[in-house]
């Protein structure tokens, strides 16, 4: 079970973050934003993705996009999502629960820049009903420290 997964790795790794479980779904970014009071932008969403023969995950806020020439320029290449069965297979998360937590193997995780102008971040727990709260540098810490510049943040009207 994905949740149990995640449970398991921050209790090894970050004994004090705790997994909120909610009986209302966060499966999107606009759920989770409603669900825990803050903007979408603070909400870390985690893309499964697969540039030339590299599997990867990155997280960016939740209101951003991923730039094609960003993108490209990051990683050396066209960027291609990975389709439902990847990700699972990739991170034994179902989609609108994955994180960067609780994976079944090491796995490269970059974090998007796009995630510096927040102190505070929510990625999913492993489940659509699932999250944790934790700083950005936290959440750095816990992937590796790798950024990238591949995300462009909404342009505000």
């Amino acid at each position: 079970m994905s949740l149990a997964s995640v449970q398991a790795d921050l209790a090894t790794r970050a004994p004090d973050l705790a997994v909120i479980v909610t009986d209302a779904s966060t499966a999107t970014v606009q759920l989770a934003a409603e669900v825990h009071g803050v903007e979408p932008g603070q909400i870390a969403k985690t893309l499964c993705i697969r540039v030339k023969d590299e599997e990867f995950l990155l997280v960016t806020r939740g209101d951003a996009r991923l730039d094609n020439q960003k993108s490209k320029s990051a990683f050396g290449g066209r960027p291609r999502m990975l389709g439902a069965e990847d990700v699972l297979r990739l991170t034994s998360h179902q989609v609108g629960g994955v994180c960067p937590f609780g994976l079944p193997a090491p796995l490269p995780i970059y974090l998007d820049v796009s995630l510096k102008v927040y102190d505070l971040v929510i990625p999913a727990g492993g489940s659509t009903h699932a999250s944790v709260r934790l700083t950005v540098d936290r959440l750095a810490e816990l992937c590796g420290n790798k950024w990238a510049d591949a995300c462009v943040p909404p342009v505000d009207a």
